[in-house]
């Protein structure tokens, strides 16, 4: 797939061929680039509803994206760095976060460059729907100044939680998707700089991930899935 994952098609059983179709039981695993151990959940079976209205059907269960996002968890993908260098539409600095957050104001008077580092703390959660399915993501983020000698220091971190959904669609033999954020929520874990209200940070935060982490991911996302 990319440099992070591999994908597996494995048929599970011969070709059923009756009259009118053919029958191809595939199992689509999605292994981390290199790590072919298996993944920690169970295929299930499921049958295709009986339609004779096109020459192919395509259908995919939760269990091929369930492993697609345990091999990107486990590869790092959601682990994203965003800094000075890398923002597209506005310099993030430490007289930004100041200006909303007072208490930033007080701990850092010389404006520094900030970077943001989101991880994600456990598996994303897959659900499947009709032509999309919705992706649950716990993580934290860091917040930190950078300081002209390039060392870091941490300001905050805060935990997130956000759900998202990816439509799908199949062009040119991939199984292609779009990503749009639905919700997000954060809870301050940690501060250096003391006690603030985190709502009020909620209006930027978003944007920052509407534009730097939504593209970057939905960049990734039409680039697709070889299908077998």
């Amino acid at each position: 797939i990319d440099d992070l994952a591999e994908v597996d098609y494995s048929l599970n059983s011969l070709p059923a061929v009756f009259q009118p179709f053919i029958d191809l039981d595939l199992k689509g695993i999605v292994y981390p680039a290199g790590n072919y151990s298996g993944p920690p959940y169970v295929a299930a079976p499921f049958t295709i509803p009986d339609q004779s209205d096109s020459m192919l059907y395509l259908a995919f269960s939760e269990y091929f994206f369930q492993t697609s996002s345990f091999a990107y968890y486990t590869a790092g993908a959601f682990n994203i760095t965003i800094a000075e260098e890398t923002c597209s539409y506005f310099n993030i600095s430490t007289e930004i976060f100041g200006s909303i957050i007072p208490e930033v104001a007080k701990y850092s008077v010389t404006p520094y460059p900030v970077m943001l580092k989101l991880m994600a703390t456990e598996i994303p959660v897959i659900s499947l729907q009709q032509d999309s399915f919705t992706v649950e993501i716990r993580g934290s983020m860091e917040v930190f100044a950078v300081l002209p000698d390039s060392t870091t220091q941490l300001l905050f971190t805060m935990n997130l939680a956000a759900n998202t959904s990816i439509a799908l669609n199949i062009f040119d033999q991939k199984l292609m998707g779009s990503l749009c954020l639905n919700r997000l929520q954060f809870s301050l874990a940690h501060s250096s700089v003391g006690f603030f209200e985190i709502s009020l940070l909620e209006n930027i935060l978003s944007y920052i991930l509407q534009t730097e982490v939504i593209p970057s991911a939905n960049a990734k996302l039409s680039k697709g899935f070889p299908l077998p």
